[in-house]
């Protein structure tokens, strides 16, 4: 499982999940941290995952609902989301990093989990592991194609922001469009956005 979109600007998170078990052929050549990939090449690779995956899914969380969260507890929707789709219950979930943001934190004691059944499946993390697991890179791949098309279709909508180009990031061209027009609906109200009265860096 990985998660795309986290910085950004406008536009929801979204991840993705890639469902493998010990039957699953090497994974499709030229799976990577979606980051180090052109969007041609993720692109290309969306088919061959599915194909590959015994399942897979895109969870997301709006704009509103980062505003009305916050980024981990929208992670976690989105992370969960994802998992609902799936037409089976993994063993294990793999996150990217040394944080674990899928598991609610209302759950976690001073000596781990509290009491009672789990609300999904064990959760562990693993630095680095979009460039170390095949499944975690190719959650990647899925959850930023799947992430940008969503922004790059809302573009025609606000078409001064540059969605098309900088898919809700914080290029140069977002930003002053931001100072000339204010934010949209599809921004992320509260971080703390170029032209706001918040001015400032991205929390």
């Amino acid at each position: 499982m990985d998660e795309v979109g986290r910085g950004a600007l406008a536009g929801p998170v979204s991840v993705g999940v890639c469902a493998i078990d010990a039957t699953c052929r090497s994974a499709p050549a030229g799976v990577r941290d979606s980051k180090l990939l052109s969007p041609a090449a993720r692109e290309s690779l969306v088919p061959r995952i599915r194909r590959w995956s015994l399942a897979h899914a895109v969870g997301h969380a709006s704009p509103a609902e980062i505003d009305e969260l916050g980024i981990m507890a929208a992670l976690r929707l989105a992370g969960e989301r994802a998992l609902a789709q799936l037409d089976l219950v993994p063993d294990l979930v793999l996150l990217d990093g040394n944080h674990d943001w899928l598991t609610d934190p209302a759950r976690v004691g001073l000596l781990g989990l509290l009491d009672g059944p789990a609300p999904g499946p064990p959760v562990r993390t693993m630095i680095k592991a979009d460039l170390r697991c095949s499944s975690v890179a190719a959650a990647s791949v899925l959850a930023k194609v799947e992430r940008d098309a969503m922004v790059v279709a809302r573009s025609p909508e606000h078409p001064a922001y540059g969605w098309e180009h900088n898919k809700g990031y914080a290029a140069p061209e977002h930003q002053e469009a931001l100072r000339v027009h204010g934010p949209t609906s599809y921004h992320r109200r509260s971080w703390r956005l170029a032209g706001t009265v918040e001015e400032g860096s991205v929390p």
